[in-house]
């Protein structure tokens, strides 16, 4: 009997093959990616705390408009955006030491006097339950972790895995004097584009969720939550970009309408959902998935 993970694992590929067969992602269009890119960066800086809401990252980066906030982070929410859109550019080179500079300094120019320098200074992480390394030993650590990276990379280990725990090291080891999440999360990303999985879109509705799966691989050394976290919201990825680019099939459907598909109730449906079980994406307090997403579901999982 196949377990549910793995089930989960043939779900994802099979939404990734249907996306891949309408568009590869350097041929998205321009509407779309620009929407993927407004969705993670305000994602990404405000789970720090940046004032900026969605609807003024969407008014910056989809409508070119200002907006009444700190100038610092406008110009995060406008650095971020446009590093976030360079890694398409970036999918086909490895990723090295000298990859993260380039992310840091692309994203903090003008913002911190040392954009695209290792940090010289001892740091805490709110809320972690691990201490980052001092700051004598960031470059060996991260060299360390690169090469561990690239020789899992080819062994093949699989990509998820990989992806939670190359994120983990780098968070831990904190290489930057600030701005460190902000960059992990590009590396996570750009690690999935390289395997040709698009991005993921980590929202402050998953900073607790995110913070728990960190401070577990640190104190277990188990990356199940973390995995099972970049799991769920590639799903999530996937069922919203073949929204817009897929088949009539591929068109979000409220949960009650899902639900005259089948034999469960949308409340049973909701729990799925929220489980990472059932592909969907979440806007306010409802859930959308897709036909297309369900016949998978009821296919591997449902039955």
């Amino acid at each position: 009997m196949i377990r549910c993970e793995n089930m989960k694992q043939i779900i994802l590929e099979g939404l990734r093959s249907a996306l891949l067969e309408r568009t590869s992602f350097e041929n998205l269009p321009e509407d779309v990616w620009k929407r993927s890119a407004a969705l993670n960066t305000w994602g990404t800086n405000a789970i720090e705390g940046s004032t900026i809401t969605r609807e003024d990252a969407e008014r910056l980066i989809l409508e070119e408009k200002s907006v009444a906030k700190p100038v610092r982070d406008v110009l995060e929410t406008l650095q971020h955006e446009r590093a976030f859109r360079n890694l398409l550019e970036r999918r086909h080179r490895e990723i090295t030491l000298e990859t993260m500079l380039e992310f840091h300094e692309e994203f903090f120019h003008g913002i911190l006097f040392d954009a695209g320098q290792w940090r010289r200074v001892n740091v805490q992480i709110r809320n972690a339950s691990f201490t980052p390394p001092r700051m004598e030993k960031v470059v060996r650590e991260t060299d360390k972790l690169m090469k561990g990276y690239r020789e899992q990379d080819i062994r093949g280990e699989d990509v998820f895995i990989l992806g939670a725990w190359m994120h983990f090291e780098f968070e831990r080891i904190h290489p930057f004097s600030d701005g460190n999440g902000r960059v992990g999360r590009l590396l996570l990303n750009l690690h999935f584009l390289r395997h040709n999985w698009p991005p993921i879109h980590i929202l402050p509705t998953h900073r607790k969720q995110y913070m728990d799966g960190l401070n577990n691989a640190y104190k277990k050394e188990d990356f199940t939550q973390l995995e099972k976290l970049f799991k769920t919201l590639m799903s999530a990825s996937l069922v919203d970009l073949l929204n817009q680019v897929g088949t009539s099939e591929d068109k979000l459907i409220s949960l009650k309408k899902a639900s005259k598909e089948t034999q469960y109730s949308a409340q049973y449906l909701a729990l799925r959902c929220k489980q990472g079980m059932l592909p969907a994406v979440k806007t306010g307090r409802e859930w959308y998935t897709s036909k297309h997403a369900l016949k998978l579901y009821l296919s591997h999982i449902g039955r």
